[in-house]
């Protein structure tokens, strides 16, 4: 499904893909302290947080969620995330504008990854060719309203001269085993929505989510959501046709997880059962659940192509930005899937399909909704859950932080500590996490834990797979010589 989010810059990817965990760091150039800075977890405790942007599978052509949808950009104090995109800077896969960066710190004193932020300055095209490695860029893929996916029935115009042959048997008297995909798919069918967002402009689009309890929570991404936020129209609709009103109980745009209420919730809904998105392995069947171009209730196949992806995506404006470290899959995904559920052979929820990679002008930037080329990425279950239990309990999401500014420049050296903070603010939090464990300006992280960090993007994205007060260990390089240090990681609560 794609991700592109509507007019959103994306910050610049690394130019390879992550290393594998038992390989050595690429040396290749360091990201240079240009000024991105690690965007600062949504406001945990005190301080403020920002968030990169994917391209969500929901409203934006980035996401996978509906057509026209644009997320509102969460208005924040000086240094919040993510901040506006220069004009010019070229798109990740297809020339659009690029997703505004966010700080995997907590550096800048209201930034909103914990971390301030300055918008590398655009390169000069050096030929590549394909998509730019390490950090992929997906689409939000979101379908929109008032735009209708037209088809036509042809009509068996054979005036009863043609012969027929019937099956003994209706595909309804057929037996469906619950490990078939027809069986994963009637059980889990019926506690997935079709969501329709509007602003008070009449702007919106569609996407999907899934029954996350009993009380009528829903989850879903945050950029399906975005327009009804301030006073919009929210409706879910079932599979049964039975359509209810909702309101955003809340929403964090660095994750791209939201969690809505149905008013007036039936007293029947059967969540669906959450996986563990951390035993998912690469070849293991997936089944995605979404509304693709405003058709509800389809099912699609696939395999999980790849795990923890580094992906930025945006809405295509610079204002609204999201990493995570995704599962890939390449079961169709398209716009109007974002928010809905990926699903393991046995119907256990291990994603929430979000994003998608394009290669037509439907891309970031562009004009037009563009389908799936089979690279398809959602959010981690685990994470994800974790999300929207906060959300629920406090209506806000809390962010983990290393409490440090880092390059989001193009990069397979690791991921640099700037000599600047965003707003002039010190490049590493007095105090804060990195500090503490005496990281400075100029340090390159290389490894969080046992996985490789090839840029800022992707060590955002895996501060971010971690809940505050987790203990990593970092490995960062120095003057030339390697050193690994214990860090405890802090919070900021909330988007602004």
């Amino acid at each position: 499904m794609s991700t592109e989010n509507e007019g959103t810059a994306v910050p610049p990817a690394p130019s390879a893909p992550p290393v594998p965990v038992d390989a050595p760091a690429a040396s290749a150039h360091q990201a240079s302290d240009a000024g991105a800075s690690t965007p600062p977890a949504p406001p945990h405790a005190s301080d403020g947080a920002q968030g990169p942007e994917l391209v969500h599978a929901g409203p934006a052509p980035a996401y996978a969620s509906a057509q026209g949808q644009q997320p509102g950009a969460p208005g924040g104090p000086e240094g919040a995330w993510p901040p506006p995109q220069p004009p010019g800077t070229p798109s990740y896969a297809d020339g659009g504008a690029g997703a505004g960066g966010a700080g995997a710190g907590g550096a800048g004193p209201t930034g909103v990854w914990g971390a301030g932020y300055q918008q590398p300055a655009p390169k000069p095209k050096n030929g590549r060719g394909g998509l730019v490695a390490a950090i992929l860029v997906a689409a939000l893929v979101a379908g929109g309203l008032g735009g209708g996916l037209g088809y036509t029935l042809a009509k068996n115009n054979d005036n009863g001269s043609s012969t027929t042959l019937s099956a003994s048997d209706s595909g309804g008297s057929v037996r469906r085993d619950a490990g078939t995909v027809a069986g994963v798919a009637q059980r889990a069918l019926p506690s997935t929505v079709t969501i329709e967002a509007e602003s008070t402009n009449g702007e919106g689009g569609t996407g999907t989510g899934f029954v996350f309890d009993t009380q009528g929570h829903i989850v879903t991404n945050n950029h399906v959501v975005a327009d009804a936020v301030d006073g919009g129209k929210l409706t879910a609709t079932f599979p049964n046709g039975k359509k209810y009103d909702a309101e955003v109980v809340g929403h964090a745009q660095g994750y791209d997880v939201a969690v809505i209420k149905l008013k007036n919730a039936p007293s029947d809904l059967n969540p669906l059962t959450l996986g563990n998105s951390d035993q998912v392995a690469v070849g293991d069947s997936t089944i995605a659940i979404g509304a693709p171009f405003g058709l509800s209730n389809t099912v699609t196949t696939g395999i999980i192509s790849a795990k923890n992806r580094p992906v930025a995506s945006s809405d295509g404006s610079g204002s609204n930005a999201s990493y995570m470290s995704a599962l890939q899959t390449d079961a169709s995904i398209n716009p109007g899937n974002s928010g809905g559920p990926l699903l393991d052979a046995q119907g256990n929820v291990i994603g929430i399909n979000s994003a998608i990679q394009s290669t037509s002008g439907g891309g970031l930037g562009g004009t037009s909704q563009s389908g799936s080329i089979g690279l398809g990425f959602a959010i981690p279950i685990n994470q994800a859950k974790y999300v929207a239990q906060q959300l629920i309990k406090t209506g806000k999401p809390v962010y983990a932080k290393i409490g440090a500014s880092v390059s989001l420049e193009d990069s397979t050296g690791g991921a640099k500590i700037t000599t600047e903070g965003a707003g002039g603010s010190a490049p590493v939090e007095s105090g804060g996490p990195a500090a503490k464990a005496g990281l400075k300006p100029g340090d390159v992280i290389t490894k969080l834990d046992d996985h490789v960090i090839d840029s800022g993007p992707t060590l955002i994205g895996e501060i971010w797979t971690h809940k505050p007060g987790d203990k990593v260990q970092i490995t960062y390089e120095r003057d030339g010589k390697t050193h690994t240090v214990d860090l405890t990681l802090g919070s900021r609560t909330g988007d602004s």
